[in-house]
């Protein structure tokens, strides 16, 4: 008989491509994943990989195994998510991957309400990378909080038997050292003015350099003395020290350093969505929908809270 957890395995190496990446995403040792698949070998009596000097790779009948793995898994998601509504409690681990301002802007948020349900656990990771939606349809998570920056709404339907729920809209907005002239709310913002400006950015590799770079778009781009820095909570301690000034997502103000001023930006200036994404098989499980509900929930109050810090 296959065992479920060597299947998942053999998934998640076909997903990875070795068996170094495989165990780190699964927090086991590189010898446990080469015992597991071994393993997985022998119950079906067929060659799964194709091992080398240079490392492995999958065979035919490995290829062939991984697609009759996702059929299999996905249906045994399925039925427990129909016992998981007979029984209407919230129960088991719910596993949340986000990118890093919505994961220190939500994460105390949620803790409270889901702390009500004693069957449950919450798992909250942060990741830089755009690979939520990835991890949602891998079944490596349950829920991703993932950005949107081209203003198509996928939050409308159902995408490959997942589903985009519209969280909250964030705009970019402008972020300058107590002091500065455009601290005064009196002093209007005026992007052409803004060249003359002392910037720090994100890497281009930071999706939130995107926004950035919109925005200033429109007046011929950055300043040639912009000055890189990973992280916008790295960009935001910087200004707030008086070195610059900064362009960031109106999420990143939540937990910001103190002594900084939010401006906000003309109407033109480009926005992001946030979405939950969820396969809609996990949806049906209690423990998934009212995590689903507490972020609805902790996106209200996270609008209420940038409202209250911005400056007109």
């Amino acid at each position: 008989m296959l065992d479920l957890r060597r299947l998942h395995v053999l998934r998640e190496f076909s997903v990875r491509g070795t068996i170094a990446a495989t165990a780190a995403a699964l927090g086991y040792t590189p010898s446990a994943v080469s015992q597991q698949l071994a393993t997985l070998e022998r119950e079906t009596g067929v060659a799964l990989l194709d091992r080398s000097a240079r490392g492995a790779e999958l065979t035919d009948a490995g290829r062939l195994l991984v697609t009759q793995a996702e059929d299999i898994l996905a249906l045994v998601e399925a039925t427990e998510s129909v016992l998981a509504e007979q029984s209407d409690l919230a129960l088991g681990v719910v596993t949340v991957t986000a990118f890093p301002t919505a994961a220190v802007a939500f994460a105390p948020l949620l803790v409270p309400p889901l702390r009500r349900h004693e069957g449950m656990q919450l798992l909250l990771r942060q990741t830089l990378l755009a690979t939520g939606t990835q991890q949602v349809r891998s079944r490596e998570v349950d829920i991703a909080l993932v950005d949107d920056w081209s203003g198509q709404h996928p939050g409308r339907g159902p995408e490959g038997g997942l589903r985009h729920i519209n969280l909250m809209r964030d705009p970019m907005v402008l972020a300058v050292p107590r002091g500065h002239a455009l601290a005064d709310p009196s002093t209007p913002v005026v992007l052409e003015g803004l060249l003359n400006e002392s910037w720090i950015v994100t890497p281009e590799s930071e999706r939130s350099r995107y926004g950035t770079d919109r925005l200033l778009s429109e007046v011929g781009g950055l300043p040639s003395a912009a000055w890189e820095f990973e992280g916008l909570g790295t960009v935001l301690s910087l200004v707030s020290r008086g070195i610059g000034i900064a362009a960031v997502p109106a999420l990143a103000m939540v937990g910001a350093p103190a002594g900084l001023v939010y401006r906000r930006l003309p109407a033109s200036a480009p926005e992001r969505h946030v979405y939950a994404v969820v396969r809609s098989v996990a949806a049906r499980r209690p423990a998934v929908q009212v995590t689903l509900a507490a972020l609805r929930d902790a996106a209200q109050q996270v609008n209420r809270e940038i409202a209250g810090i911005m400056v007109a």
